[in-house]
């Protein structure tokens, strides 16, 4: 739990989330924050909120504490989004303060009834509009649709050029009360960016044609300060986080990083074998490599490498004529995601049959994905000699396509 100063009258009450799957889906082996503000005019308003979680929103009130904040002195409740990570707190709040008044698009109030049964004092905002809570705060508003769910906006607040924007320019990573980039080291914000690239592969990535829409919204505000709901604030340089999500947004569609990611999976080892030979190959080849086992290793995990990477290599058996099932399901999720414009490589074994290669096809095809395959490459049962050769000639062939895609 940290309460930091943010600028002029305005706190971060920062609440970290660990040993969870975030949305029940995501693992987040470095946790997460989730991140509320306060905003201190004549009226004091709080800027997002707290899961609804055991324990989760007493940890809010005692921030608060520490501010000297009494709980049924704050007025608004400012909803930039409402999925419950950000609004599940507003249960508890309401047991200790009936009057206040909440803030948000008119898809938030929606949500707010379906979820809460809540449908008093909700003022719905639009573009542009203003709230004045005195002592020159006047925050305006900005419907960012989209990012990641249909009802969410961003708060500018006006005299400290402070945006609220949610989801927005977020990351994974728990924080400390150092939550400011001018206050981190190069190696840390190297970490959180790594951290951003997870979240926003895990969280966003579906929505990268919005967040580039929401972006431009945003992009005539005299932006000083970016606090998002999860991760780092940024106050130094905003600009950074906002040219990351720039850059996030267009690997969508590649190319992306000089890099490739291998995914791979295999039952008896079979197509571990030509695994291990197409590492030792990449190693040589000086290209930076992902290599990722399914499903051992998390979707999280896999997609975020993906979204970084220009050239993927999937290597996999066939199984029941079919593609060996967790690599079908890693697919999946990228196609989903709209991962595309990759370039591509597949590999593997079969034993009586293959087969692999239509449900692979079939896959890119309903995902729209339209990666940019060499010549597959498959054999019976262990790799011999002339498979690894071939197998060796279209690795190389491929680092060939990717390093000047990234470099043209």
């Amino acid at each position: 739990m940290n309460v930091t100063k943010v600028t002029e009258d305005i706190y971060q009450l920062s609440v970290n989330i660990e040993d969870i799957l975030f949305e029940g889906l995501w693992e987040i082996p470095n946790g997460v924050s989730v991140n509320s503000y306060i905003i201190k005019g004549e009226k004091t308003a709080i800027v997002d909120g707290v899961c609804g979680w055991d324990g989760v929103p007493e940890s809010l009130f005692k921030l608060l504490d520490k501010l000297e904040i009494d709980p049924k002195s704050i007025e608004y409740l400012i909803i930039n989004h409402m999925e419950p990570d950000h609004s599940g707190w507003i249960e508890d709040f309401k047991k200790i303060n009936n009057d206040f008044k909440i803030v948000c698009s008119q898809k938030s109030a929606e949500l707010l009834d379906a979820f809460y049964g809540h449908t008093e004092n909700i003022t719905v905002v639009k573009d542009n509009d203003t709230l004045d809570l005195g002592k020159n705060h006047v925050l305006k508003f900005v419907e960012i649709p989209n990012v990641h769910w249909p009802d969410t906006i961003a708060t500018f607040d006006t005299l400290t050029g402070t945006l609220f924007p949610c989801d927005a320019f977020g990351s994974f990573g728990t924080v400390t009360d150092l939550n400011y980039d001018d206050m981190l080291t190069s190696e840390e914000i190297e970490f959180y960016e790594r951290e951003a690239v997870r979240y926003y592969s895990n969280i966003v990535a579906a929505f990268s044609m919005p967040v580039k829409k929401a972006i431009e919204k945003c992009a005539p505000l005299p932006i000083k300060v970016i606090a998002p709901g999860h991760g780092v604030v940024w106050r130094e340089n905003p600009s950074k986080i906002i040219e990351d999500y720039i850059r996030y947004a267009s690997y969508q569609k590649g190319p992306a990083k000089e890099e490739i990611t291998l995914i791979w999976g295999s039952m008896y080892g079979m197509t571990e074998k030509a695994v291990n030979y197409v590492v030792e190959l990449l190693e040589k080849e000086n290209i930076k490599v992902n290599s990722h086992q399914v499903p051992q290793d998390s979707w999280g995990t896999v997609l975020a490498s993906a979204w970084n990477s220009t050239g993927i290599i999937l290597a996999m058996p066939t199984y029941e004529y079919k593609m060996f099932p967790p690599m079908a399901a890693a697919l999946e999720e990228l196609g989903k995601k709209k991962l595309q414009g990759r370039k591509a490589f597949r590999l593997g074994s079969y034993g009586w049959s293959g087969g692999a290669q239509k449900e692979l096809d079939e896959i890119m095809g309903r995902y729209c994905m339209n990666w940019d395959f060499i010549e597959p490459v498959e054999f019976k049962g262990a790799p011999r000699e002339e498979d690894l050769q071939l197998i060796g000639d279209r690795v190389k062939e491929l680092v060939k396509i990717v390093k000047e895609s990234v470099n043209n």
